[in-house]
């Protein structure tokens, strides 16, 4: 019995088909057939089903195919341990970041990541910065930059990238641009522009509302800070964003006060979900980058 019958045997029950299972792993088709009958006379028993349209697991390759994957997997586990020992350290990883954080560089710290390690390979995805904790929870993503409103949840580790005040952001002619402050009571009777439920700014919002118990009303949701601005500076409602956003454009930033109100930018992974060779190098060259003071944001 050779690695390389059980890999055939898993790729061709994986693609239901011989001809495509041999494309998979570039080989010619006969002799990935002629391989996984040797496995069948090795084992006295057929293991796979070919007289139908698509070629199915036997019974017998059902209870097999487990087996077979362990097998494989322990393979390239050993693989794993030898190349981070010398170096040449492979896999891939699977990095988040939150959909508003347009101006934030965690494509250029994956870029100089691979650049280190170009046997790793990486995907990117946007969401929330609820559905990134729930992804670094189930152990979907190996690394996230998200916003939060407080301590993260239980099992989730971060390294904060920043931690700002959160502003109301109004045009130069609206009644709150020559304030010292607002206070949440103030806005009540206002339209306000908010990013969607689900992001940290967002959440330290509800959260101080409801510490307060005060009602808010939200006119405009966004994800993008720079769509909340434009609307702002056309006079439809007063934006909630992070004073620095606010600072960069032709807006006034007026501070409120109230508990809670600030948003943090946070790099974060989880303390619990099993993590391979290459997402542990990942999560320890982004926790370096951010100590050594890399621009993040």
């Amino acid at each position: 019995m050779e690695i390389r019958q059980l890999e055939y045997l898993v790729t061709v029950v994986e693609e239901a088909s011989f001809t495509r299972a041999a494309e998979r792993v570039h080989v010619a088709q006969p002799g990935v057939s002629a391989q996984v009958r040797q496995l069948e006379r090795e084992l006295g028993e057929t293991l796979l089903d070919r007289s139908g349209r698509t070629v199915r697991p036997t019974a017998a390759g059902a209870a097999v195919l487990p087996y077979a994957r362990a097998a494989l997997a322990a393979v390239a586990g050993v693989r794993l341990a030898v190349d981070e020992l010398s170096g040449l350290l492979r896999g891939r990883v699977a990095a988040g970041m939150i959909i508003s954080g347009t101006a934030a560089s965690l494509p250029d710290l994956l870029a100089r990541f691979h650049h280190q390690h170009p046997g790793v390979t990486i995907t990117l995805g946007e969401a929330n910065s609820s559905e990134l904790l729930a992804g670094l929870a189930s152990g979907a993503l190996d690394l996230a930059l998200v916003g939060l409103a407080g301590p993260p949840p239980p099992g989730i580790a971060i390294e904060v990238v920043a931690d700002e005040p959160l502003a109301a952001a109004v045009a130069p002619d609206d009644p709150l641009a020559d304030a010292d402050a607002v206070t949440l009571p103030e806005l009540a009777g206002r339209d306000l522009i908010c990013l969607p439920r689900g992001t940290g700014a967002r959440t330290a919002l509800e959260q101080a509302c409801a510490a307060t118990g005060v009602r808010l009303r939200v006119a405009f949701e966004a994800s993008d800070p720079r769509v909340l601005a434009q609307l702002a500076g056309r006079g439809l409602g007063v934006a909630i964003l992070p004073a620095s956003i606010i600072a960069a454009g032709p807006l006034r930033a007026v501070p409120l006060t109230g508990p809670g109100l600030r948003s943090q930018l946070a790099l974060a992974w989880s303390t619990g979900a099993a993590s391979g060779p290459a997402a542990r190098a990942l999560i320890a060259f982004a926790r370096g980058a951010v100590a050594a003071g890399a621009e993040m944001e």
